[in-house]
């Protein structure tokens, strides 16, 4: 099987040598860049599985690098960030991040989440194309279809600009239409990680989506609130 390639983005040369050793010790290829501007030069010439994103850099910091990239690619984007706080985070997530790590963290954990967003991406792809051997790739929700093969989201003949893990969480509701997850539900299903009770990443993606699918995101009619349970896609 051919290597996956991580491009590592950070402005600090210690950084990116320390993850590169971690991940190389991984199987993994690994490519870096010092600021934004070089990630995004990178990511148009070059195949790029993932790519961990640092926060605070010179010329283009990683919040403007991520949508940027967003606007062209959809491989799996961890931020890295000195910042602790909630808002961070949720600004990191609300820009297009799959995960967001800060510093200063174990390069193991991070490598773990490496493989488990890449694990998360590829294996839904492939589920895709075997559903789409059995001509099950589109799931038709009124004037919403979502699919599988092509990782596509379109509403009413408008294509959508969804996250790979925007797209992963709606695919599995939309799946199980009827069943309600709970928010540990999804984000073991998604991240396939052990959920953190404080962890509000799941409710960020969630807004995201409606604001994304839904004609009014506070009355969805799409994604419905089980008040005290999580979420579902009705039948």
């Amino acid at each position: 099987m051919e290597k996956q390639t991580i491009l590592i983005v950070d402005d600090e040369k210690e950084i990116r040598d320390l993850v590169e050793i971690y991940l190389k010790g991984e199987g993994f290829n690994t490519i870096k860049a010092c600021d934004g501007e070089e990630a995004l030069e990178i990511v148009r010439c070059e195949s790029v599985d993932l790519i961990i994103l640092d926060v605070m850099m010179p010329k283009l910091n990683g919040i403007e690098t991520c949508l940027k990239i967003r606007e062209e690619r959809e491989m799996p984007i961890i931020m890295l960030s000195a910042k602790t706080e909630d808002i961070d985070k949720i600004l990191g997530l609300n820009m297009g991040a799959d995960d967001y790590l800060t510093k200063p963290f174990n390069p193991l954990e991070l490598a773990a989440r490496v493989k488990s967003q890449l694990r998360r991406f590829y294996s839904f792809s492939s589920k895709a194309s075997e559903k789409n051997e059995d001509n099950k790739s589109a799931i038709q929700i009124d004037d919403l279809t979502i699919n599988l093969e092509t990782h596509e989201v379109i509403l009413s003949e408008n294509i959508l600009k969804l996250t790979p893990t925007e797209f992963d969480i709606l695919a599995l509701l939309a799946q199980s239409r009827g069943k309600v997850f709970s928010i540990e539900n999804i984000y073991e299903s998604v991240w396939n990680q052990e959920f953190m009770t404080s962890d509000n990443t799941v409710m960020v993606h969630i807004r995201k989506i409606r604001e994304k699918i839904e004609e009014n995101p506070r009355k969805p009619k799409f994604i419905k609130t089980v008040w005290g349970v999580g979420y579902k896609i009705e039948k």
